[in-house]
């Protein structure tokens, strides 16, 4: 369609598409998307547009207001909004950009998790994968295309996977974001080991305040609770598909002790070690390992 926009070029194309129910259940949709090419003088403020927004410039600049911060934003530039929130974009020299709104089921935690790491503007050395996502959800309407759902999703998921995997390297959030994927693969390793915060937070050269924060911050759990929840998780397993006693399971989850073992699974799962165990094998029919069937009676 092209658009009707006072100070917009006839040129600009942009889509409209409505998700089928399906969509609003499990997928990221797009709901506009377009090419536009704005001229000086364009200007418009929402209180609300229910959607996100993603932009990206290439050519001009224009000036974006949005949670009481007003900045300009040159070409190379893209725009990441919650536009459920009041914003307002115009320019006096002119814009070009690629643009689409999108949501969906887990639209606000890519959100979140991108502009916690990016804010809403910013580069990227090689913006192409990212580009060429974008033209490919537009050149799906652009030609007519059979429109599948799963493969807008793709795309949008793969849009900000892409954004969630790039952070700047000359900022704290990048190291951050490293110490907190590094500890994870330490925990994943060492586990059954004698681990403390303390040691964590050394191997980060941190201070274990400062460790805490972060970690919680970039993962949502202190590192503690997720060294806890890595031996449950390991535990849960051994239990379900293994005959090994409660004991051994203890210590082969990397527990000190079997009461502690026992305290801290009873308050995750809500039951012991023993009653999980007999209820997964009432819920898989058996009472003897799980991966043995039982011969069949003549």
């Amino acid at each position: 369609m092209k658009s009707m926009e006072e100070f917009v070029t006839p040129e600009s194309d942009y889509f409209i598409y409505s998700p089928s129910k399906m969509a609003l259940e499990m997928f990221l949709y797009p709901m506009q998307c377009g090419i536009f090419s704005y001229l000086p003088g364009y200007q418009l403020t929402r209180e609300s547009f229910d959607s996100f927004l993603l932009m990206y410039i290439r050519k001009g600049e224009l000036t974006l207001t949005f949670e009481g911060d007003t900045r300009r934003v040159s070409a190379g530039h893209f725009v990441l909004l919650d536009c459920y929130k009041r914003h307002s974009y115009s320019t006096s020299a002119g814009w070009e950009c690629i643009w689409c709104h999108f949501d969906g089921i887990t639209a606000r935690p890519y959100y979140q998790n991108v502009v916690s790491r990016l804010g809403n503007v910013f580069s990227m050395p090689d913006p192409y994968p990212v580009l060429r996502k974008m033209s490919g959800i537009l050149k799906i309407f652009y030609t007519g295309a059979l429109v599948q759902e799963p493969l807008l999703s793709k795309y949008l998921t793969d849009i900000l996977t892409e954004l969630l995997l790039y952070t700047p390297m000359d900022t704290h959030t990048r190291n951050y974001a490293n110490m907190a994927e590094e500890t994870i693969t330490y925990i994943n390793e060492h586990f059954k080991e004698d681990i403390s915060v303390e040691d964590l937070a050394l191997r980060a050269n941190l201070s274990q305040y400062h460790f805490i924060r972060i970690f919680k911050k970039e993962t949502g759990f202190t590192p503690h609770e997720y060294l806890v929840n890595t031996r449950i998780a390991t535990a849960r397993y051994l239990l379900k598909n293994s005959r090994l006693p409660v004991k051994d399971i203890c210590f082969a989850s990397g527990f000190s002790c079997e009461s502690v073992f026992c305290g801290a699974f009873k308050r995750r799962q809500g039951m012991t070690p023993m009653q999980y165990r007999s209820s997964e094998q009432r819920l898989s029919g058996s009472t003897g390992h799980p991966y043995v069937q039982k011969e069949a009676a003549h």
